[in-house]
């Protein structure tokens, strides 16, 4: 009998799921399902300085490999071999090296676009199928799993799915729709994203600044450019991102300095609010909250995508090691996924929220203490491999 796997949202999560899905759906006997609102840009994987990027830890790298799709995108990604950790203002110093952890990198910087072209080139049709522009506007549970509504440019579709997956992004309105409530604690701060050119290049280290304003972290892209991440408190946030090009680099060379030389050219700039949103419920019979949609953290450790691509694998190791006759929206399977994810969930949310509050506070004992901590951990070498591992995505 064939079951229908749904999966709403066909970005970097989802796509990484249905990837990870499709070695088994044959012998399952899964019909899998992307439902996308916007479909992918011819073009659009081309180095560009408006173009979006995400951090890559070393065990994402792994986890890509296992799909085998980082052959792809070996020769686009550009690797972090050092991290450079520091308090302007401070003494207080961290650095970290690939060599010194016995890694080829500590993780990777790559486009979104170019990882969006590597997933979805990898997926077989014939075992997935594509709808874009489309968008689900109900799901409604029913004794076999969830049924769908969805719209496409040509008709409104009524389906009925064994499961759901629901990875559409932390603006989902399908969650409210089910009932689901989200706990969200905003930071009160606006993430600044744009690409940057630098007279010294990277060398390959991502640098993370932490500022009386709050972090900003400049990472290493390919032909030279870095993408940077500039966390502002709200209404100062407003104002730096619409300045103009020169005013701004000049903003952020006095905040950042001259470790990599002067600031020459900045791209499209980006603004989003932050804020740390976690969904109160990840699984239902039948039905799956994954990426953004189930947690949306701080960028300030790079863990966003990392956390949520661990999560993907994971679940689909779940419905891949489950018997063939067994429904993949069967609750007792979905409970079992959502234990073995949720003390690295935990953990990771931990951190980059502890990162958050520390970092953004500037009482003079709290700012002598982090001082103290970058220090220490610069010279204490178990302490910095823990957080290394940690940064890396690495259990133990």
């Amino acid at each position: 009998m064939s079951r229908l796997i749904s999966i709403v949202g066909g970005g970097m999560v989802g796509a990484s799921l249905a990837l990870a899905l499709q070695a088994g759906a044959r012998q399952y006997g899964w019909q899998l399902q992307l439902i996308e609102a916007q479909p992918p840009r011819a073009g659009a994987s081309q180095p560009s300085y408006d173009a979006r990027s995400t951090a890559l830890s070393h065990g994402s790298r792994l986890l890509l490999e296992r799909l085998g799709i980082w052959s792809a995108l070996a020769d686009r990604v550009e690797p972090i071999r050092n991290i450079h950790v520091s308090d302007r203002g401070h003494p207080g110093v961290t650095r970290m090296s690939a060599e010194g952890e016995g890694v080829p990198a500590l993780g990777y910087v790559v486009e979104n676009a170019v990882l969006g072209e590597a997933l979805l080139g990898a997926l077989d049709h014939d075992l997935v199928s594509w709808q874009a522009p489309a968008q689900v506007t109900a799901v409604a549970a029913t004794p076999q799993g969830h049924q769908l509504s969805i719209v496409t440019e040509q008709s409104e579709l009524q389906q009925q799915a064994d499961l759901v997956v629901i990875a559409d992004g932390g603006r989902s309105g399908l969650l409210e729709q089910l009932g689901i409530h989200r706990h969200t604690r905003p930071y009160g701060q606006t993430a600044i994203i744009a690409n940057i050119t630098t007279a010294a290049g990277h060398n390959g280290v991502a640098y993370e600044r932490f500022t009386q304003s709050g972090p900003l972290a400049l990472l290493p892209l390919s032909q030279g450019r870095s993408a940077l991440v500039w966390t502002l408190p709200e209404a100062e946030a407003d104002l730096v991102a619409t300045l103009p090009d020169d005013a701004f680099l000049a903003r952020l060379q006095e905040a950042f300095g001259y470790r990599m030389g002067a600031l020459k050219k900045v791209g499209a700039r980006y603004s989003y609010p932050l804020s740390l949103t976690e969904s109160e419920e990840q699984v239902r019979s039948g039905l799956v909250i994954l990426g953004n949609a189930a947690h949306s953290l701080h960028p300030i450790a790079g863990q966003g995508f990392n956390l949520s691509l661990r999560d993907a694998m994971a679940l689909a190791d779940c419905l891949l090691g489950a018997s063939t006759e067994q429904s993949p929206g069967d609750l007792r399977l979905l409970q079992r996924y959502l234990q073995q994810q949720q003390a690295d969930q935990r953990q990771t949310i931990a951190l980059s929220d502890w990162l958050t509050r520390l970092f953004s506070n500037q009482r003079p004992v709290l700012a002598a203490g982090r001082n103290l901590g970058l220090l220490g951990m610069d010279i204490v070498s178990p302490l910095k491999r823990v957080f290394a591992r940690q940064a890396m995505g690495l259990k133990g």
